[in-house]
């Protein structure tokens, strides 16, 4: 038989998660290539609000790889599949680089399981990630974390990130069409020196019907650990807050038409 081998089915019980503090329930996707303790000052930040949990997907940190590609698809059904196993109802999803891309991926799928959703430092379209963001050296850093965490093992490491490579050159591949079927109150975060464009950011604000947009000043890709306190201010001022009326509404005033 010719083709690729089918790869094996990921299970829900093999996602690695912590759970902190009390309160409605809020689920945090790490970003790719890195495991939940790269969120923990966010985690620090929302725990006294919420319910947090932090998932490692499939091949980070404490969640084995499984046989055949990594896919933004697969692991947004490995999400929603770890939502409907361990959180009673919709939850609010925060999501921070391709952690951000599988949050609007669920979101997108199961808009029923997403309260708010939260995509910090994320795109729509592989097409918003500045010209040289997916080039250069891995940081040793994000080595030995895998190194460390992996049961795996080390060595396979360079697989995944493989798999990464080949992930990020495919997808995602939403649309502004497709954001604006999403039903779902977003809030759109990037640093104004980020790997995601300001024009992208502002394209996705644009297209989602019910979006809020903040760019955060003087930060990278790594503005919930360059600003924490900042960034966590701006998260959970959105998610247990409803809009304020605005004085002067441009985007958002009232259709003239009823």
């Amino acid at each position: 038989m010719n083709g690729p081998t089918p790869g094996k089915p990921f299970r829900v019980e093999q996602t690695w998660f912590a759970e902190y503090g009390q309160g409605p329930p809020a689920v945090l996707l790490h970003p790719g290539g890195v495991d939940a303790r790269s969120l923990q000052m966010t985690v620090d930040g929302m725990s006294p609000y919420f319910r947090v949990y932090t998932p490692e997907r499939r091949g980070h940190g404490r969640t084995p790889d499984v046989d055949g590609p990594m896919s933004y698809e697969a692991m947004a059904e490995d999400a929603i599949a770890f939502l409907e196993a361990n959180v009673a109802g919709p939850a609010s999803l925060v999501g921070c680089s391709d952690g951000a891309v599988v949050a609007l991926a669920v979101a997108m799928r199961r808009p029923d399981l997403v309260s708010r959703l939260v995509c910090v430092a994320g795109v729509f379209n592989r097409s918003g990630w500045m010209n040289g963001s997916d080039t250069g050296e891995v940081p040793d850093f994000i080595r030995q974390g895998y190194g460390e965490l992996s049961p795996d093992g080390a060595g396979h490491f360079d697989v995944v990130m493989g798999k990464l490579d080949q992930m990020h050159a495919t997808g995602p591949t939403y649309t502004a069409q497709d954001l604006a079927m999403l039903p779902t109150r977003t809030l759109i975060m990037i640093g104004d020196d980020d790997e995601v464009s300001i024009e992208h950011a502002a394209a996705m604000y644009r297209a989602l019907p019910k979006a809020e947009l903040a760019v955060v000043p003087g930060t990278s890709h790594g503005l919930l650990v360059e600003k924490p306190e900042l960034c966590n201010l701006l998260i959970t001022d959105f998610l247990t807050k409803d809009p304020v009326p605005t004085f002067a509404p441009i985007r958002r005033a009232p259709d003239a038409s009823g």
